[in-house]
């Protein structure tokens, strides 16, 4: 593999980390939303359920 070809694969690679990022950081901010909002109508099963899936994106 030529020097311009290891180097298009890693550009590649750094993109892809880059959008998982920019997902995993807007599925958190979702999650905190959806978490407030069943907090503020009493919704306690929803609200374990949310957290529950929270830890498991920060782990």
């Amino acid at each position: 593999m030529s020097k311009t070809q290891q180097y298009v694969v890693m550009i590649g690679l750094f993109a892809e980390m880059v959008l998982d990022k920019a997902l995993v950081d807007y599925r958190i901010r979702q999650l905190n939303q959806e978490i407030d909002k069943s907090l503020v109508e009493g919704d306690r099963k929803t609200f374990y359920l949310l957290i529950e899936e929270l830890k498991l994106i920060q782990a």
